[in-house]
């Protein structure tokens, strides 16, 4: 059976959706300057520089994808786009206008649809950012992880301190909306450390703000040769309590594990994700999970560039496709919703997987009786022990 056989995946099944969640568009553009020692993704090393026929090869591949898939998401409005990474920044403004326009020719757009680009201060250059807006990006993440040199070398990162202060500057010239990325528990960081890259970082009155605890993830350079000095447990809890304070006083609220925002200002893109909505990926080692009236679905593209791209104008470049077990769909939902600080309604929990509440009823029993959720009529919400210790909250729904 294709993977696209539409009439095989509106069939008969055991799910019941009323209704179908939001949908996003993610692409993936994966090349990148030099590859980050603690970076999991799947990005790939280009240099400074990618040819014009690279990117101009690569957004045909991306189209060719987006064609054979749209009977997946027929009729469906698309409520956000991000251009993930690798490093989307590496390509031109044009080319970025380019794809844009490609997708707009093909997808329903809402009239206020959030689109988001991924950009390093390594790849920065005067009125870039500007070009990006006029291209039709309203929405950029800037991959700071710190203000320090000396951190920024340990973490491999191919822009200075410098450089993150000057992107960060021409972005808030254009773009109402932005993001900064920082990372905590570095090698050798202390909580002054830390204080002082929030204190730059606040400065700038940013309207988003991501900060994530270095985590030496499986298969990356740090996993195979741990950095030497991190911090202790108990010093990243302190570090943690620390970014709550200094965003909660500078009137940042935190909505997710590690996102903090102004009012109007939270991402919607990712917060679909959070909230089991739909998303169709695209690009080089991309995700989909799409829902239907009686199956949920998960797709993976091919991971490697070129193979990526030699497949995709073949028609043939999802490497994984498979529907979601019925069992595993509590769990795939609470992974993301328990991330919220604000928590969910239950309704929705029924709406995005088509399953009874009563299926819920017991694991809701559960965490409500460690302690780490509460249930107030039709609302769940992690409380802050729940919130503090997430990894044990979402076990319980495995």
């Amino acid at each position: 059976m294709s993977q696209f056989d539409i009439q095989h995946l509106m069939r008969a099944g055991t799910l019941q959706l009323q209704s179908l969640p939001p949908l996003s568009l993610y692409v993936h553009l994966p090349w990148c300057i030099k590859k980050c020692p603690y970076c999991d993704f799947n990005s790939h090393e280009k240099g400074q520089q990618l040819s014009t026929q690279d990117q101009s090869s690569y957004i045909d591949a991306l189209i060719a994808d987006l064609d054979q898939s749209l009977g997946l998401i027929w009729g469906r409005k698309v409520q956000s786009i991000f251009i993930g990474g690798g490093t989307p920044s590496l390509f031109e403004p044009e080319t970025i206008d380019l794809l844009l326009s490609q997708i707009r020719a093909r997808l329903p757009l809402v009239a206020d649809c959030e689109i988001t680009l991924e950009a390093n201060p390594g790849t920065f250059e005067k009125d870039r950012f500007r070009s990006f807006k006029l291209a039709g990006v309203n929405r950029l993440s800037i991959g700071v992880q710190s203000f320090s040199d000396k951190n920024l070398s340990a973490l491999g990162r191919v822009h200075s301190a410098q450089q993150a202060v000057a992107a960060i500057e021409e972005a808030s010239l254009h773009f109402e909306t932005f993001n900064i990325d920082l990372m905590y528990a570095l090698p050798q960081q202390d909580l002054d450390a830390l204080e002082v890259d929030l204190k730059q970082a606040l400065s700038f009155n940013p309207p988003h703000l991501s900060i994530y605890h270095l985590t030496l993830e499986p298969n990356t350079f740090f996993a195979k040769f741990p950095p030497k000095d991190l911090p202790s447990e108990d010093t990243a809890y302190e570090m943690l309590d620390l970014i709550t304070s200094m965003t909660q006083d500078s009137g940042l609220e935190r909505y997710e594990v590690s996102a903090f925002s102004r009012k109007n200002h939270q991402c919607f893109h990712n917060l679909n994700y959070w909230q089991f909505g739909d998303y169709l990926g695209i690009g080089a080692g991309a995700h989909s999970k799409l829902s239907f009236p009686h199956r949920v679905i998960r797709q993976v593209r091919i991971r490697e560039p070129k193979l990526y791209m030699e497949k995709a104008f073949g028609a043939d470049c999802v490497a994984k496709h498979e529907e979601v077990p019925r069992k595993n769909l509590p769990f795939e939902f609470m992974l993301g919703a328990l991330r919220l600080k604000k928590g969910f309604d239950l309704k929705t929990f029924s709406e995005r997987t088509g399953l009874p509440m009563s299926s819920l009823q017991s694991t809701l029993i559960e965490a409500q009786n460690k302690k780490l959720l509460s249930v107030d009529g039709d609302h769940a919400q992690p409380t802050e022990l729940g919130f503090n210790f997430l990894n044990d909250l979402q076990s319980i729904f495995l």
